[in-house]
């Protein structure tokens, strides 16, 4: 697989409402079709966190670019966000002006919404399972 580039996967909270809403809005728009999912509690994920133990605490989005590969980067909260836009392209870049702001106090804007995140958006019992028509997108799913 020399040279090839490995489509990235988005770690999320599966049982969060905002985050569902916004893998369903990340399924939407994807202009490449490429971007995978996998849950924050799934078998994929905890193999993210034994190779970057220094995020292995993190409750929150993880965009993980060239996934099992020795070049494997992660980017967590905001930049994790940031990194969506980036794959997204097109009028979402827009939303890159926010890396204006230093990362330390984006991530304290991020985590405050994350701190209520269940109040406000909801909470699901079980991770939703994505429809048939996008379910290969999905890592154990």
């Amino acid at each position: 697989m020399s040279g090839e580039s490995v489509s990235p996967v988005l770690l999320y909270d599966g049982v969060c409402g905002v985050c569902n809403a916004a893998v369903r809005t990340i399924l939407r728009f994807d202009p490449h079709g490429t971007l995978r999912f996998a849950a924050l509690d799934s078998d994929f994920a905890r193999a993210v966190f034994a190779r970057h133990p220094t995020i292995k605490d993190v409750d929150s989005v993880v965009f993980v670019d060239e996934p099992e590969q020795p070049g494997e980067r992660v980017a967590v909260r905001s930049s994790a966000a940031l990194r969506v836009v980036d794959y997204l392209g097109g009028p979402w870049k827009l939303f890159g002006v926010a890396r204006v702001i230093p990362a330390p106090l984006r991530d304290w804007l991020y985590d405050r919404i994350a701190d209520v995140r269940y109040r406000i958006f909801g909470k699901y019992d079980t991770c939703p399972l994505p429809g048939p028509e996008v379910r290969a997108r999905f890592l154990d799913p």
